[in-house]
């Protein structure tokens, strides 16, 4: 990096954008984090997270902070059971005592862990981003949402699926993938719903026929979330008032009728009412032409299927990105030696989530539909959860 400290803007508060920000200050380089939400409690940051060994783990030692991770996460929850829609137990998976190669935490957790790793002022909650403008002198402006602008010498756009930072590089927009989750969720599950427990286990579950499944996920705490995912249009719930719950439960309960009673119950016996998440892709490939002082990172850059590697690759690209601005003399070195890494490895990972999505959830509604060894475990299709459809 040149003498003259660069003016760095990241847009979005994710694990993606808040690593960067964190190995950049790690290595005296000063930067901004803007966030729309009001603060780090303003709403719930979904359920949890498998970060791996070559990816996420990655980045998290890169920022110093893996043996933090490691005292909050949950190595046992890569515990793994599959059933078939008769509640029939098919395969069941259990990690070592001292198997660290995909450990659980939640995304709440880890944001935290990030986010007080910072320097103080780091994000500036309440800050919506509008749009960004490359300027030509190879800087960008930021357009924020109260009509005040910025001018940064790098933006990085960290602000997931639905990007204000992407038009500055690209006119690609998510479209959807034709699978919609419906997500749900149980409050100290063991005593007071302990079937559910049992179903779980101390990790991830799932029952799957066709192109439907039911899979539970156990956060800390004992609270589990529900993922009721199906193929179908994006409006299938229409005539339905998505906030009246009892009549979603009811059009559920009928996608999955011949269910086995303890699987319903996981449309039965939920907390509170249920969230609609149709989940969206970016064009495969995803590329552009370089532009100065803009970039992409993780879902911005790359969304994908949520098959495991969504957060895992937002962490990596944030904790590259954040070290090719120290170790490059300029900006533009910085972001060709970035990007050049970055988007090949995106576009592997997208076209093996696609084939991997296909299977998962074929467009056949038979109890045939199996998962293979190849894509085990097949509890990597929650990686992304909400954050996905934000």
């Amino acid at each position: 990096m040149s003498t003259t400290t660069p003016r760095i803007a990241i847009v979005g508060a994710g694990p993606g954008g808040l690593v960067c920000a964190r190995v950049l200050e790690r290595h005296g380089v000063p930067v901004t984090v803007f966030e729309h939400e009001s603060g780090p409690n303003s709403r719930s940051q979904g359920g949890t997270l498998d970060i791996h060994e070559d990816t996420g783990q990655v980045a998290l030692r890169a920022a110093g902070l893996f043996d933090q991770f490691l005292a909050l996460s949950r190595p046992e929850s890569q515990e793994w059971r599959l059933y078939d829609r008769r509640a029939t137990l098919i395969r069941h998976d259990q990690a070592d005592e001292d198997d660290l190669s995909r450990p659980e935490i939640d995304r709440g957790q880890l944001r935290a862990l990030l986010l007080d790793s910072l320097a103080p002022g780091t994000v500036r909650w309440g800050h919506s981003v509008k749009a960004v403008t490359p300027l030509p002198q190879g800087t960008a402006r930021l357009h924020h949402h109260d009509h005040t602008v910025e001018d940064f010498d790098l933006v990085i756009g960290a602000d997931g699926a639905w990007s204000r930072v992407r038009p500055a590089l690209s006119d690609a927009q998510p479209a959807y993938s034709g699978i919609t989750m419906v997500e749900a969720r149980f409050d100290d599950v063991d005593h007071r719903h302990p079937g559910i427990a049992r179903l779980v286990g101390r990790g991830t579950m799932s029952a799957k026929a066709g192109h439907r499944s039911l899979v539970l996920q156990r956060n800390s705490n004992g609270h589990v979330r529900a993922y009721i995912t199906f193929r179908g249009p994006q409006d299938w719930h229409s005539g339905l008032d998505l906030a009246d719950t009892e009549a979603v439960r009811a059009r559920l309960l009928a996608q999955y009728q011949g269910w086995d009673e303890s699987l319903l119950d996981i449309l039965r016996g939920n907390e509170g009412g249920f969230i609609n998440r149709p989940m969206h892709v970016l064009p495969v490939p995803h590329t552009w032409q370089r532009v100065p002082g803009v970039t992409l990172l993780g879902d911005a850059a790359h969304l994908m299927p949520p098959v495991g590697v969504g957060a895992n690759l937002a962490l990596l690209d944030g904790a590259e990105l954040a070290r090719a601005v120290v170790d490059h003399p300029t900006l533009d070195e910085a972001l060709d030696a970035y990007e050049s890494v970055m988007l090949p490895r995106a576009l592997d990972n997208a076209k093996t989530a696609q084939q991997m999505f296909t299977t998962l959830m074929p467009d056949t509604d038979s109890d045939d539909a199996a998962f293979p060894d190849a894509i085990w475990p097949a509890k990597d299709l929650l990686d992304s959860g909400p954050a996905h459809a934000s």
